[in-house]
């Protein structure tokens, strides 16, 4: 086993690979930017370095900075997380040539998973459904459009060299092509270097489901059967859960069966996801594979028992998997919601600041992965998630329950966070009945936002207790907090 491994990220994955690491006997190295020196992550580190500004590209992005620190500490092993280098086959590269083990796939794998339409093109050739579309990058306004009107509008045009969201356009008719193939374009060069497109059918109503999926370097794999994560927003998921509601025990099995073909397709060790759309017939269709740990795999580790971080730190050091598929047994529901900083009610625009009071729910089956907490100061610089909250009960209505009642207990006070408007969707008759889809909560913003609104005013009395003792402590300046304007029960609003 490693003796040190350097964590190359941020916030709360950086806090969970450490405790991982904790319980391996494993000593950590974390990193930090300028934006970070009040994140949890370093303080629960064993060492911890210093490595640049808040943007990323000369921080946590800088992979020659990154490979000299690990060799300067004589680090074992990298573990990426997820976002940043974490699937970067040149990154990987470059730790195979210096023979320091990165905690994930090979750099082959993440290559030939990591150019989307090398993907779809690898998955078709091995019989794996995919959504009907282009197979090679579209060069031109005149070949893009000559291909949708095959494919049949509507349809979606997606960056070449990477997902998330960014690069991604809806486009309806032949005259809304050329603006979302530019705007399309510039995304993905921005985001991804890569400017390359490609067009795929839009499907209305679908279901967004993946499979988690594990191997080792002897050739064993396993699925760890699949979540979904239909709750998003512009394509940032919101809340996800284990198992879906939508997934029947037939369907189950073609699906799990399909990831864990496309996993030994790649030639793939280490964790990853195989992310798939299901229409309302249950036929999926392959999206993309995740080569890396996801946020919300959380849930997976509550249904199965199984510490997946544990893990993929094992596997990386050259052992087989502690289970095999007979082993795993779905037991019960769990549900993930990300606790960001961002203001629902203003176009979910950022919020920053310091952490003035930080509560986290408590009691049986509640687990938070949190990378702040109390005096943490939240940056813009980088992606809003807080913490998550993740619930188990033996079922989905109780889970759903208990996922509500915890998020009533959550108080982060000195940021504007999204926890009304993650109950509101918890209570919306579409996510309880789970015949909710990927256009869920685009469709019912404005209802979800209102009643968000109206819980939020709930909580006044507290909050405003809350300011009375900070500001009688005298641990902040009484003029720079105002009382909370707008019914924000999480809100500081600053001079």
């Amino acid at each position: 086993m490693f003796k040190k491994i350097l964590i190359a990220n941020r916030g709360e994955i950086a806090v969970r690979v450490i405790r991982a690491c904790r319980e391996l006997g494993i000593k950590t190295a974390a990193v930090y930017s300028e934006a970070d020196r009040t994140s949890l992550h370093i303080r629960l580190a064993d060492e911890a370095y210093s490595i640049g500004p808040a943007q990323s590209s000369q921080s946590y992005l800088d992979k020659e900075k990154i490979i000299l620190l690990a060799k300067e500490i004589e680090a074992d092993a990298i573990h990426p997380g997820y976002g940043f280098l974490s699937e970067n086959p040149e990154f990987i590269k470059m730790l195979e040539d210096e023979k320091i083990t990165f905690i994930g796939p090979s750099s082959k794998s993440a290559a030939m998973m990591g150019n989307k339409i090398a993907a779809r093109n690898l998955m078709r050739e091995n019989g794996i459904p995919i959504v009907p579309g282009t197979l090679k990058p579209v060069s031109s306004e005149k070949e893009g459009k000559k291909s949708a009107e095959e494919i049949g509008y509507p349809v979606i045009l997606k960056a070449g060299g990477g997902g998330g969201g960014k690069g991604m356009k809806k486009v309806f008719s032949e005259k809304d092509f050329l603006p979302a193939f530019e705007s399309a374009s510039r995304e993905a060069l921005s985001a991804f270097g890569n400017p390359e497109i490609y067009i795929e059918k839009f499907f209305v109503s679908p279901k967004h489901i993946e499979v988690q999926v594990i191997a080792d370097k002897h050739g064993n794999y396993a699925h760890l059967f699949e979540r979904e994560c239909s709750a998003q927003r512009r394509y940032q998921k919101i809340i996800e859960e284990a198992p879906s509601s939508s997934v029947d025990g037939k369907t189950r099995t073609k699906i799990t069966e399909a990831a864990v073909f496309a996993a030994k397709a790649c030639l793939y060790y280490n964790a990853g996801t195989i992310e798939f759309l299901m229409d309302k017939d249950k036929k999926f269709y392959f999206l993309e594979m995740n080569t890396r740990i996801q946020v919300e795999h959380p849930v997976t580790e509550m249904i199965t028992g199984i510490d997946l971080v544990k893990e993929q730190i094992s596997i990386a050091a050259g052992n087989r998997l502690s289970f095999a598929q007979d082993d795993l047994k779905i037991n019960g529901h769990a549900i993930e919601c990300r606790i960001c900083a961002e203001d629902f009610l203003n176009n979910f625009l950022p919020s920053a600041g310091e952490i003035y009071y930080y509560r986290e729910p408590s009691g049986k089956d509640i687990r938070v992965d949190s990378g702040f907490n109390l005096h943490s100061i939240i940056s813009i610089n980088y992606d809003s998630l807080i913490a998550k909250q993740i619930c188990h009960a033996p079922d989905r209505g109780n889970a759903i329950k208990k996922t509500a009642a915890a998020l009533s207990e959550f108080l982060v006070a000195g940021v504007i966070t999204n926890i009304p408007f993650l109950v509101s969707i918890l209570n919306h008759n579409l996510f309880t009945s789970g015949s909710y889809d990927i256009n869920f909560i685009e469709k019912h913003i404005s209802e979800l936002n209102e009643q968000a609104a109206a819980d939020s005013g709930e909580n006044l009395d507290e909050v405003a207790a809350l300011f009375a003792a900070v500001m009688k402590s005298g641990s902040v300046p009484k003029n720079k907090i105002k009382t909370p304007k707008n019914n924000r029960w999480s809100d500081l609003i600053y001079e």
